[in-house]
């Protein structure tokens, strides 16, 4: 057989088996997603070698959508480690023998501390399933030619305990926001929690100029606070307008004296602003939604004074973009 087609032979292999894992799903698997649910403690996974790698997959997936999760080495639970397991935790083994040596010598003290337990199995009859509560049959063929090495075995548990997760985010309507609550070094985080108040500049940070000064002192305002851009405002502290770089081109342009013309004069009216709580996310949308570089920030109940500033750099210093 060519080396191609030998790939996707095991493909093949492992998408049946997870196929076959569907289609013998029945009410345990509800059972198991609402134990987990209502478990008051942590999720402890374990499992040693391949089948102990998919139990630190399941744990990490169960605590990236807010479950309190963690995995416990089967050997180095047998010298201290079961310490970090507490009565109100639930056991979650994962074991295609279902005869493990390591975890089979801490189940006597599982039993013991009345912990409740949840078991994925290649076999229902081993030693480790019969002290589950709740056992989940995963038994399938291997993709590897002598049907020993964990292949398809690993495939459908990791899918399985994917489906557990899932649907336990649904039953708890857990939602993007949430997610990202617990995510907030990756882009998904950023976007779902920064908002415009964490990133704008504030107070003399923002390039302000009053509509009778001289051009000459706004070009000064405007590369000084080094935003490409000025606010013009009146004496009372109102926005009316702003000045950017591009205006001040089209000013030099358009006058003979434009050093003496007042800011009044070249700037533009009515420039667009956004409330302080609004996503950073939001800000980029409405930045290219007008084709601008920034937003003046507003407190919601006050459209006429804002309160700082928000450039396009802020957001890409934050990686929203």
């Amino acid at each position: 057989m060519k080396l191609l087609d030998t790939g996707k032979d095991v493909l093949l292999k492992e998408a049946n088996a997870i196929l076959h894992v569907m289609e013998g799903l029945d009410e345990t698997f509800e059972l198991m997603v609402e134990a987990i649910e209502a478990c008051e403690g942590r999720v402890v996974l374990t499992g040693i070698g391949k089948s102990g790698l998919i139990a630190k997959k399941i744990s990490s997936t169960l605590s990236s959508i807010g479950t309190p999760s963690l995995y416990l080495h089967p050997a180095d639970s047998l010298h201290g480690d079961l310490g970090m397991v507490q009565k109100s935790d639930l056991i979650f083994i994962v074991s295609n023998s279902g005869e493990s040596e390591e975890i089979i010598k801490i189940l006597p003290w599982v039993k013991r501390m009345g912990i409740y337990t949840l078991v994925f199995s290649g076999n229902n009859q081993s030693t480790i399933a019969r002290y589950g509560d709740l056992v989940l049959t995963v038994k399938v063929d291997e993709a590897c030619p002598f049907n020993i090495v964990p292949t398809s075995s690993t495939t459908a548990m990791l899918a399985l305990g994917d489906a557990l997760a899932i649907v336990l985010m649904r039953k708890r309507n857990f939602q993007r926001e949430d997610f990202a609550l617990l995510h907030p070094g990756g882009a998904l985080g950023r976007r779902l929690i920064l908002t415009v108040e964490d990133l704008m500049h504030t107070e003399d940070s923002i390039p302000k100029v009053y509509d009778d000064m001289l051009m000459k002192d706004v070009i000064y305002e405007v590369s000084s606070k080094r935003l490409g851009m000025a606010g013009v405002f009146n004496r009372e502290g109102e926005l009316l307008g702003i000045i950017t770089d591009g205006d001040l081109r089209r000013a030099l342009e358009r006058y003979d004296n434009m050093l003496e013309r007042q800011a009044k004069d070249v700037m533009v009216g009515n420039p667009k602003g956004i409330e302080r709580r609004a996503l950073a996310a939001y800000a980029l949308k409405r930045m290219e939604q007008y084709a601008i570089t920034s937003l003046f920030v507003y407190d919601e109940s006050d459209g006429k004074h804002p309160i700082g500033i928000i450039h396009i750099h802020d957001l890409l210093r934050a990686k929203i973009v």
